[in-house]
């Protein structure tokens, strides 16, 4: 379950004291760590002063590319203007300029906006939100939260409770009460009886929100919180009218829909936030990564005018908040990484090439390993199954010794850094910068199809 990080050469001594993320130590005794010392546009270079191509942006976060001068200088002018102030009573010009201009940005009557540092915080802000809100609107035990299986939702215990993912969550158990997990959207995987009505799927599929509201009681659910493509799991899309019939059922029951957007805002399908990609209208954006292309750490919670009214008046105050939450610093690179969007156009290049792309890693489709290729924008998995034509997945040794062992170390060795990934089925995910475009495409197809036709000799 943890992280799939390829050896390569890199100094000696990087784990002396350094504590990788989701990271297997152990595996670092006999191995160098990959050390990445700069990059340029949609390339990085390690250490060694070997060349990759950054098929996942980094994390899903470096939507502009690297080297983005603009960025970097609206960072240092803040720096020695006010190098930080908290938003705790209190704002900053930088902070006040982009809520304001994220509420314009943002659908509907999403107007207020709360800052973190990323984005677990982010659906921790939006959970308590959910709690607070029915508390001050007569419905205290509204409480509980909904998501949907193999979803990820951060590692702060609140999201992590959300998260769907079983060995992220075991070593941390007990966890928070009251999250509820549904069925996913994978219409690859999808039961038997729907396999072949996409439609069908995506309405038996909403439906389960509202079986999970009805057992768990509708006075006791507060909040859905969905993805609009599901990361964890490989690029899941969601069938046609699957959002539209969520909305209805949220809407009925009286229960807040939370559009999580941590990877899908800022670009990532070819639009400002992913729930404007497939029509749906959101009670709560959560948001970080994309919003400052990694140029600094900032998340930010988007929350319509109906769920703050409560919280505008008399002497209510929502007691949550983050020390570098709305740095003022993070807040400037933020605006600038904007104005590179503006600027460049660069939701237009993804709309324009996301077709492109998919139809490029398409054509690994020919290779037997290759079962499913999904995903949307510039947002793609290809899952890898031992049988295609059952659609058998990868088993846990498969997945140690294939998934793991070769291909992960093989097309990072190839020269592109994407993410092997196995916290549902196999699957490889690519989320190229949003300056990309055809070139990039076929590196990416060109280093798979090597890799994946070895891959297959070795099940």
């Amino acid at each position: 379950m943890t992280a799939l990080i390829p050896p390569t050469a890199g100094p000696s001594g990087a784990t002396d004291h350094l504590w990788l993320h989701f990271s297997r130590m152990g595996s670092f005794a006999d191995r160098p760590v990959p050390v990445m010392a700069r990059g340029e546009g949609a390339y990085l270079w390690d250490t060694q002063g070997r060349r990759y191509l950054d098929a996942l942006s980094a994390l899903f976060v470096v939507q502009a590319g690297y080297g983005r001068d603009e960025i970097a200088a609206a960072a240092d002018a803040q720096m020695r203007r006010l190098p930080y102030f908290p938003v705790w009573s209190y704002a900053t010009p930088p902070a006040i300029e982009l809520a304001d201009r994220l509420a314009a940005l943002a659908p509907g009557d999403l107007n207020k906006v709360f800052f973190s540092t990323g984005g677990s915080e982010s659906v921790e802000t939006a959970w308590k939100v959910a709690k607070q809100f029915f508390k001050l609107t007569g419905k205290p035990a509204k409480t509980k939260v909904i998501s949907r299986s193999v979803a990820y939702h951060g590692t702060t215990q609140g999201a992590l409770s959300l998260t769907a993912v079983p060995g992220f969550q075991i070593p941390f158990a007990p966890l928070v009460p009251g999250a509820v997990k549904v069925p996913n959207t994978d219409f690859y995987r999808a039961p038997e009886h729907l396999a072949g009505d996409e439609k069908a799927f995506g309405r038996w599929a909403a439906d389960q929100f509202e079986q999970a509201i009805v057992m768990e009681g509708p006075d006791s659910v507060a909040a859905v919180f969905v993805e609009p493509v599901q990361n964890a799991g490989g690029s899941i899309p969601p069938p046609a009218g699957y959002f539209e019939r969520l909305r209805e059922i949220c809407d009925f029951y009286d229960v807040l829909l939370v559009s999580d957007e941590v990877i899908c805002a800022y670009g990532r399908l070819g639009t400002m936030f992913g729930c404007e990609k497939f029509g749906y209208q959101p009670d709560i954006i959560t948001s970080a990564k994309g919003l400052t292309s990694g140029y600094a750490a900032l998340g930010a919670a988007i929350i319509s005018d109906r769920i703050f009214e409560p919280f505008a008046s008399g002497t209510v105050a929502f007691p949550h908040g983050y020390t570098f939450g709305g740095h003022p610093v993070a807040c400037a690179a933020a605006l600038a990484n904007l104005d590179v969007f503006a600027a460049e156009d660069l939701l237009g290049n993804v709309r324009r090439n996301e077709d492109a792309f998919g139809a490029t890693l398409g054509r690994l489709a020919d290779l037997p390993i290759v079962g499913d290729v999904r995903g949307n924008g510039y947002f793609w998995s290809v899952e890898l199954v031992r049988d295609r034509s059952t659609k058998e997945p990868f088993t846990r040794a498969d997945c140690e010794r294939v998934l793991r062992g070769f291909v992960a170390p093989a097309v990072f060795e190839a020269g592109v850094y994407c993410r092997a990934d196995d916290r549902g089925n196999a699957v490889v995910q690519f989320a190229p910068p949003l300056i990309c475009g055809q070139a990039e495409f076929d590196e990416i197809e060109s280093a798979m199809r090597s890799v994946l036709a070895d891959a297959w000799t070795k099940l």
